[in-house]
């Protein structure tokens, strides 16, 4: 597998945050971590970027252990939920910002920028700063920095949160065909079922800290693991077999 998680465990104080997580996650697909607030998803998100480091286990991806490597040792992209965008930056700059990292010259940085806020429909904005863009727009800019670097694995963090309805649907189907075009295997956290079932080749659901199920959505739906992860997906009545899965779904 691409991306393994093995046994994971993290504690703020007393609480453990992550408990025992492991999991795999094939070369050009998109995992989502579902849950809600509070499950350990974003401490995940974290721990497999590099920004914080797990008490115990191992984060391997391409083969490569990279546990004990810093956020900038890795070949992973983040993006936020608040962005992360520089305001004293033009929107060229921000998308180009990481390739100088890359050994990268000015010209073949900028072109390469330009393809990438093409790639997201911005090439006419490279020259604007920051605070001209929508919130969508900021977004795409945001995408197309993580994606200019050309990461083995790029993480995204509840990043359509502050977008509106509209807005938050157009750009979930924008990132499922950029991450099919480009091959890019992604990680994406969120608390929205909708989105999950949209996007992922595979969804993680966590409760408190632990694992509660990892299968492709279809598989998730028909057949939830417990009842809790039942009620969590919005499903409002279970028929259990003998054996503990579920023989019938009746929907909320």
């Amino acid at each position: 597998m691409y991306l393994e998680l093995h046994q994971l465990n993290k504690r703020f104080g007393e609480k453990e945050v992550v408990k025992d997580l492991s999991l795999e996650l094939a070369q050009r697909d998109l995992l989502c971590i579902l849950g809600a607030s509070g499950c350990g998803k974003t401490t995940t998100l974290n721990l497999i970027g590099g920004f914080l480091a797990p008490d115990s286990g191992s984060i391997l991806l391409d083969g490569q252990d990279v546990t004990a490597l810093p956020p900038e040792r890795r070949p992973v992209a983040t993006v936020f939920q608040s962005y992360g965008l520089f305001p004293h930056m033009t929107v060229l700059q921000n998308v180009a910002y990481g390739l100088k990292f890359q050994g990268m010259d000015r010209a073949a940085a900028r072109k390469k920028g330009l393809y990438y806020l093409e790639l997201v429909g911005l090439a006419d904005r490279a020259g604007s700063r920051i605070h001209a863009l929508s919130g969508g727009q900021q977004q795409r800019v945001a995408l197309a920095r993580a994606l200019a670097v050309e990461p083995k694995l790029c993480l995204l963090d509840e990043p359509f949160s502050n977008l509106d309805a509209a807005l938050r649907t157009k750009m979930r189907h924008e990132l499922k065909r950029f991450q099919e075009e480009l091959g890019i295997t992604m990680v994406f956290v969120t608390h929205d079922q909708e989105e999950a079932l949209i996007l992922a080749d595979r969804i993680a659901v966590m409760e408190e800290g632990a694992l509660a199920q990892l299968a492709p959505p279809e598989e998730l739906y028909q057949n939830p693991a417990s009842p809790s992860v039942a009620r969590f997906l919005g499903v409002d009545e279970l028929v259990w077999r003998e054996d503990g899965t579920v023989l019938k779904i009746i929907k909320q």
